[in-house]
């Protein structure tokens, strides 16, 4: 079988693989829930859904370092990694173990792209189009929950110290894009860094729960520098998290907008 993946990496899969390496945690989830945990043999150590794979799993390191004697030592039929979660070189020592395929997810339609390509890769067509439906369906009624809201400025805080926001070609704004947000900072890179110089006024200011971990006391220091905004902790796994996560993700927003 010949699969083009995200980056147009052409792909040969002889069978059915049996042994996977996820080395990204939203589509660790993603292989539970089309049914595979008995096929994953080796994960992150951020791969916390569901919890219990974390005790029954292999750990091989983070998103950006990895530990490759161990993932070798696995004997993995194919290694799952992801355009900005993982590096280029990670890729590339990673092909020298096993056949690597790579998402690159920036669209809604590109999660759908990636569930079904896992369905052909491992044969689990049906649940894969099951998880597909239901999220495109989810996506169709959040619009038009979504479509008489008045548009608000958002800014959407990742990291502290120093301060860092999701900026332009993310997937983070993207989906800012669907909650009718206006991202403040979406004229610069990807994941600038704020300083006072670079405040842009927002109705709405959203405290991530990752990577950085927020609490309330993060609200507080924030107000000094948004008086005027409404400023929330949020689950950073709705706004970053593709694959199946997204089942969720949209009754959350609706859940969010109720509360501004």
């Amino acid at each position: 079988m010949k699969i083009i993946d995200q980056l147009n990496r052409i792909i040969s899969i002889k069978e059915t693989p049996k042994r996977i390496v996820s080395l990204v945690p939203s589509q660790t989830e993603l292989l539970f829930d089309l049914g595979l945990e008995t096929t994953i043999v080796g994960i992150t150590k951020f791969c916390i859904h569901p919890k219990h794979l974390l005790k029954s799993k292999t750990i091989v390191g983070g998103t950006k370092q990895i530990k490759l004697d161990k993932i070798k030592a696995l004997q993995p039929d194919i290694i799952l990694c992801n355009k900005e979660e993982n590096t280029e070189a990670i890729v590339k020592a990673c092909e020298q173990i096993a056949v690597v395929h790579v998402s690159d997810i920036m669209t809604i339609q590109d999660c759908i792209d990636m569930i079904q390509q896992y369905g052909e890769i491992f044969n689990t067509p049906k649940k894969a189009l099951k998880i597909s439906e239901t999220i495109q369906n989810n996506v169709n009624d959040f619009n038009l929950f979504i479509k008489n809201k008045h548009p608000l400025k958002v800014a959407y805080y990742i990291w502290k110290n120093p301060w860092m926001v999701a900026g332009q070609n993310t997937f983070i704004n993207y989906l800012l894009r669907l909650n009718n947000f206006d991202n403040v900072y979406a004229h610069l890179g990807r994941y600038p860094e704020i300083d006072e110089k670079g405040l842009e006024d927002a109705d709405v200011v959203l405290l991530s729960s990752e990577p950085y971990p927020f609490k309330k006391e993060h609200i507080e220091e924030l107000q000094t520098r948004y008086t005027n905004a409404n400023i929330l902790l949020v689950d950073g796994e709705m706004f970053s998290w593709y694959g199946s996560r997204l089942i969720k993700a949209f009754a959350y927003f609706k859940t969010l907008h109720q509360n501004l």
